[in-house]
């Protein structure tokens, strides 16, 4: 791959900002850009080195924290690619996975772990409800266009959805079901966002590498009375694959 000349970009070597991170930055600007398309080739560091007359370990540097970041990914033997846009996942609406890839055109999918009924003392104290209630726990991993992109466990008081566990969730929208089925509603949901690395277990559903980061989101969904919770739910979003968004009013 030749450098293509729109792709060499000034460099401020009198700039206090390290030689790295202007040239990740750089790289970033056109891939947002669309300069450089998803699954195009990236140049590889040789290139990288050659074109701004830098170290071979400062341009590893800059690829890396790329890849950290989800804008580019690594092939085996035949170097960087440009990563498919991060789905962006807005915090106002609550929505399931289902409803929110088929809005952006992709099929939703998943592998379910595990399906059963449990007593989970910690969940019932989250929820604030008594210890000896049974859940039905629902753990999946979720699929867009057969990527893996989440792994999400859910609660769901089995008093309002008895049997729930017995449904093939493969293909077919929770909360959809539970409005369909069990006559049930949401009306809200609280939730909360921190971020995280991937440990073993999750790396390898999700098809990343230990340590790749993660976000992490808990949230508690009460039915439309606003009043009663329903489900508590974790899930862990590939750090690669999502950004989340929010849009902020001044008062």
């Amino acid at each position: 791959m030749t450098m293509n000349r729109k792709l060499v970009l000034p460099i401020d070597r009198g700039s206090p900002l390290p030689i790295y991170y202007q040239l990740k930055e750089a790289l970033k600007q056109q891939i947002e850009s669309g300069a450089l398309k998803p699954h195009e080739r990236v140049p590889s560091e040789r290139e990288l080195e050659e074109a701004y007359h830098i170290s071979r370990m400062t341009a590893r540097r800059a690829l890396e924290e790329l890849e950290a970041e989800g804008y580019i990914y690594r092939a085996q033997g035949k170097g960087s690619f440009v990563a498919e846009p991060k789905i962006r996942q807005g915090l106002l609406w609550l929505t399931s996975f289902t409803e929110d890839m088929r809005e952006r055109g992709m099929r939703a999918g998943a592998r379910v772990l595990r399906a059963e009924v449990v007593s989970d003392e910690r969940v019932a104290r989250k929820l604030g409800i008594g210890s000896g209630e049974e859940f039905v726990m629902l753990q999946r991993l979720r699929l867009a266009d057969g990527e893996p992109m989440a792994l999400e466990t859910s609660y769901l008081r089995r008093r309002f959805c008895p049997g729930l566990e017995g449904h093939d969730f493969t293909d077919r929208s929770l909360y959809s079901t539970l409005q369909e089925e069990y006559g049930l509603r949401l009306g809200r949901a609280e939730q909360a966002v921190e971020a995280k690395v991937a440990d073993g277990f999750e790396a390898e559903l999700l098809g990343v590498k230990p340590g790749a980061p993660m976000l992490s989101m808990e949230r508690i969904t009460y039915l439309d009375d606003g009043q009663t919770p329903i489900e508590y739910v974790r899930s862990i979003y590939r750090g690669d694959r999502y950004k989340l968004y929010v849009e902020l009013k001044r008062r």
